[in-house]
C-alpha cells in the first residue's frame, strides 16, 4: 500500500475522527480502496498524517455504514458489493427519486430550473468525458432535483443511495445485465 490517500486537512469544525471517516469513505467510493483489500490502521495513519485512534474509529463507522468488513483474528477489510446490494438499492433510489422529482416540480426556482437544464446540457456531452466525471456529474444533476424538492428527510437519505453507483461503475459492473 503505497502512498493513495492526501494527508488530512483539520477543519475547526469537525473532529479529527469525522475527517479521517470521510476521506477514508471517499477512498472506498472512489476506488483507491478497492474492495477486499485489507485496511491496515498503522499505514493508513502514516499516509493521512494521523494517530491510528481516528483511524480505528473510521474504520469502526465504516463497518456500521457496510463499507467496511471485520473479519475475527485477521482485520479489516474494505467490503465488497453484492447483486442484491444493487437491487436493493437500485429499488429504494427509484422510489425516492419518484418523490423527489414530483415535489421538486412543484417547488423549483427559477435559478434552479437553470441550473438543472445546464446540467442537462453538460450530460448530453458526457460522451466525451471520462468515466469518473460521468459519475459526478450523474450525482450532480440528481443532487439538484433533490434540493429542489424542499423535502430535509428525503435530503437526508440522498447520498445514501447513492453511495453503490459509483462503486459499480469503477468497478466496471454493467448494473443493468445484473
Amino acid at each position: 500500500m503505497g502512498k493513495r490517500l492526501l494527508p488530512v486537512i483539520l477543519d475547526g469544525y469537525k473532529p479529527l475522527r469525522e475527517i479521517v471517516f470521510e476521506s477514508m469513505r471517499e477512498a472506498i467510493l472512489s476506488g483507491i480502496l478497492e474492495p477486499g483489500e485489507r485496511l491496515m490502521e498503522i499505514q493508513l495513519a502514516e499516509e493521512m498524517g494521523v494517530s491510528r485512534t481516528p483511524v480505528r474509529e473510521a474504520i469502526r463507522k465504516l463497518e456500521l455504514e457496510n463499507f467496511v468488513v471485520m473479519i475475527p483474528r485477521k482485520g479489516a477489510y474494505v467490503a465488497g458489493v453484492s447483486l442484491k446490494d444493487v437491487a436493493d438499492v437500485f429499488e429504494i433510489r427509484s422510489a425516492l427519486e419518484g418523490l423527489a422529482a414530483g415535489l421538486a416540480a412543484e417547488r423549483i426556482t427559477e435559478d434552479e430550473l437553470e441550473q438543472m437544464e445546464q446540467a442537462l446540457f453538460f450530460r448530453v456531452s458526457e460522451v466525451e468525458m471520462d468515466l469518473e466525471q460521468i459519475v459526478k456529474s450523474d450525482t450532480d444533476f440528481h443532487a439538484l432535483v433533490y434540493r429542489a424538492s424542499r423535502n430535509e428527510r428525503n435530503l437526508s437519505r440522498f447520498p445514501k443511495c447513492l453511495v453503490i453507483q459509483p462503486i459499480c461503475v469503477l468497478q466496471h459492473k454493467d448494473v443493468e445485465s445484473m
